[in-house]
């Protein structure tokens, strides 16, 4: 009598259970120094994706393959070993499962016994239940061919090889190839699932009864244990404005769905967008409204690709239990260069001489040309930039003066202004690093202007609206700005398809910048390093640190535990309720954390890896809840 409750998973090895082709690898090794390495290794790379599309015979690719390879017994175990680090990582990440089912796993493989058995054997995987093909060597060890008598150097020799084994039971097969669909259609299988962690072949998608990013979404569709709560696969994560490519390259790594956009969205086209995102990553342009908020039903976390936040509604992220991360350091270095350059070129009058040139016009002339040495420098806001900028332009000989609203400890020799009136009747040159808030709307007009001396030479490199535009203009063609450098604008264009508009377009000794203030490729790359780094910190552990609205939590790794996650309105008493929720399902609390801020309650609990499941809906229900999620 057939157990039709038994259930078997046959996996495929070549880039499925490792992230590469073996024998694509062994002919690395093979040719190591051989005058025709890439050539045979292209050719071997061909091969191999004719016989695993279906459009060259199995048997004909092996042939063709080992012949080029001219590979030697000595050569396995160093392939081995780089096999070892080519596991797919999420077949790292579920060795539990190997483990629970290792009498259930099959690896039926075209590949070969010889590198595949010690491999999975690491897995949990019997060397038993693993079926590929045997080489064959001649008496110097070399690698002449293949067991010729194998179902599994043919076509549709995996199917052969399961009826053979005649499972009693639901069989699903993962694998990436055509010879792991040829298993379904012989009706050796219940499902097939395209596996595409590695590699995607579109003649093998349109087959398959599932497409399966990850191990994880296997197991996920399946309902079985997982090493993780949910299949990143399925956090849809979007990009605006040309992220760094780094940051794509990192979170796609990570298994996440990415979606990229060019340029910003306005707020409709935001609230359209961003309906089924998990994870919204932003540059300055686009403005994360409460409107875009009310719509962003599945919205965990909010990336800025940039130093300021002013874009971002926070208060009605926190209301939302949305977490938002920023790049506080990452391009204050490329900012501060910006400065010091803009000053000595506006003191010396370079940008309006290369001007001329340009024109035809050669004026070899000294007049109304400076050199910043001995001059003073004010500085408007002393945080991060401000401060380097400070370092920097006192090594230049610069005499430096500070203005800030809260108390700095001054660097070096610089010295502190207690008001912007103090500040600008010294300077003869100042230069803006303030940050977004809304009270430094226009914090530079007329009035302020009239303070400065004659011939200021002034920079902004922080924020549009801090500056009246109309009052800029109007001091630029008086003479009492001397010479200006503006990288910000109070409107700006959504993309590089769309035209700069400006009253400050045409006025002399004036150097306009479209925000690139921070775009160096190193401060591109580190915040495309930084604020991913951050988010994944987030959704992988629930660590905050950093976080711009949520309370701040450094957590510890866990294992053997289950991580939850729980964000509330912060009203007293939660904690409590939390703790009885667990206590009435006898659930033993490992660690615990907890961090509040003005607006809400952050609670993480790790508990022992058995529970029972009715707990979630208990803590769900909690009245106050905002957010819940479940780590492992």
């Amino acid at each position: 009598m057939q157990d039709n409750s038994q259930k078997y998973f046959v996996i495929d090895f070549d880039s499925t259970f490792t992230q590469v082709e073996a024998l694509d690898i062994l002919g690395e090794i093979a040719l190591e120094g051989h005058v025709e390495k890439e050539n045979r290794l292209h050719k071997i790379k061909e091969i191999t994706d004719e016989g695993m599309s279906g459009s060259l015979t199995f048997r004909e690719s092996l042939v063709q393959r080992l012949e080029i390879l001219d590979a030697h017994k000595n050569h396995l175990p160093l392939l081995v070993d780089r096999l070892k680090g080519e596991v797919s990582k999420s077949f790292k990440r579920n060795k539990e499962f190997f483990k629970n089912y290792t009498d259930n796993i099959f690896i039926i493989s075209n590949g070969f016994k010889d590198f595949i058995v010690p491999i999975v054997e690491e897995y949990h995987i019997k060397a038993d239940n693993v079926f590929a093909n045997s080489f064959e060597f001649d008496e110097g060890g070399s690698i002449v061919g293949f067991d010729h008598n194998n179902a599994l150097s043919i076509n549709g020799g995996k199917a052969e090889q399961l009826k053979q084994l005649d499972l009693q039971g639901d069989v699903y097969v993962i694998g990436d190839g055509y010879t792991d669909y040829e298993i379904k259609a012989a009706g050796m299988a219940n499902k097939f699932y395209a596996f595409t962690e590695n590699v995607t072949r579109d003649n093998v998608l349109e087959k398959a009864d599932h497409i399966t990013p990850s191990l994880d979404e296997f197991l996920y569709l399946n309902k079985m244990n997982t090493a993780i709560s949910y299949p990143k696969n399925r956090i849809n994560i979007l990009l605006l404005e040309n992220i760094h490519p780094k940051a794509v390259e990192l979170m796609k790594e990570e298994g996440y769905n990415v979606e990229v956009y060019p340029g910003g969205l306005d707020e409709d086209e935001l609230c359209e967008k961003i309906k089924n995102v998990s994870v919204l990553g932003i540059r300055s342009k686009t403005q994360v409204t409460a409107k875009v908020l009310e719509n962003a039903n599945r919205l965990i976390a909010v990336g800025a690709f940039c130093i300021g936040t002013n874009q971002i509604d926070l208060n009605s992220c926190l209301k939302k239990g949305v977490a938002v991360f920023n790049a506080p350091f990452s391009n204050t270095r490329s900012v501060v260069e910006m400065a010091i350059s803009e000053i000595i070129a506006l003191r010396r009058k370079l940008y309006m001489s290369s001007q001329a040139m340009h024109e035809g016009k050669w004026d070899k002339s000294a007049s109304g040309s400076h050199e910043v040495r001995g001059k003073n420098l004010g500085i408007v806001g002393y945080g991060n930039i401000g401060a380097q900028l400070s370092v920097l332009a006192e090594a230049l000989g610069l005499n430096v003066y500070y203005y800030d609203i809260e108390e700095k400890l001054a660097l070096g020799n610089a010295r502190k202004c207690r008001s912007l009136k103090e500040l600008f009747k010294k300077a003869d040159i100042v230069t803006l690093h303030v940050d977004g808030r809304k009270e430094n709307l226009n914090i530079i007009g007329e009035t302020e202007f009239q303070w400065m001396k004659d011939g200021v030479i002034f920079v902004n490199l922080s924020r549009g609206h801090v500056v009246d535009i109309p009052a800029l203009k109007d001091n630029i063609e008086s003479g009492k700005v001397a010479g200006a450098a503006i990288d910000v604008f109070p409107s700006e264009p959504k993309s590089n398809d769309e035209e700069f508009l400006s009253e400050l377009r045409g006025l002399p000794n004036l150097i306009l910048t479209p925000h690139i203030g921070g775009s160096t490729q190193e401060a591109q790359e580190n915040i495309a390093e930084f604020v991913p780094g951050k988010i994944m910190g987030y959704i992988n552990t629930g660590s905050t640190s950093n976080s711009v609205s949520f309370p701040n939590l450094q957590l510890p790794a866990f294992e053997n535990a289950h991580r939850l996650i729980h964000v509330h309105h912060n009203v007293p008493g939660i904690l409590a309720k939390i703790n009885q929720v667990l206590a009435d399902h006898d659930i033993n609390i490992v660690g615990q954390y907890l961090k509040t801020n003005e607006v809400i309650g952050y609670v993480i609990t790790d508990i022992d890896k058995k529970y029972n499941r009715d707990v979630i809906k208990a803590l769900r229900s909690i009245e106050h809840t905002i957010k819940f999620r479940i780590l492992y």
